[in-house]
């Protein structure tokens, strides 16, 4: 019963996070493809002129680390696999979603986007190991 509440709640959310990506947050189609391939050239914009406009530092940093928790905490309820599977399937469909922002110009690819999301991924694998262990102490006890 577990899976299939965790299989709806990533259906929602990844449904939710494609708009965010398209959509939300004013996007609008730009007239040029735009792209970053250099590593934490990004980040280092955003933490050298972060007292310039908050509001996109935030969205743009923490907000990149945060908005992929949930599949970090999801996909090990999904399906029991190692780390390094769930990984790769977390990455390929993020360069699908990556490579489609590009090409439909609503937004950048950006390898500075895979390092921030990445990061959240692992971070929401840390909140699930935490709760599994936790149950498990919780049960012993």
């Amino acid at each position: 019963m577990r899976r299939k509440y965790a299989v709806l709640l990533i259906v929602i959310y990844l449904s939710l996070l494609i708009y965010w990506m398209f959509f939300g947050f004013s996007r609008a189609a730009q007239s040029e493809y735009m792209y970053n391939l250099i590593p934490f050239s990004t980040i280092s914009h955003f933490i050298q002129h972060y007292h310039y406009r908050t509001s996109v530092w935030i969205i743009n940093l923490i907000g990149n680390v945060v908005v992929f928790v949930p599949f970090g905490i999801l996909l090990p309820i999904i399906a029991q696999r190692k780390l390094g599977k769930h990984f790769i399937l977390f990455l390929c469909g993020l360069f699908i979603l990556e490579s489609i922002q590009f090409l439909s110009k609503r937004g950048n690819f950006d390898i500075d986007d895979f390092i921030l999301n990445s990061l959240g991924f692992y971070l929401g694998y840390g909140i699930y190991k935490a709760m599994v262990k936790s149950s498990s102490i919780r049960r012993k006890g």
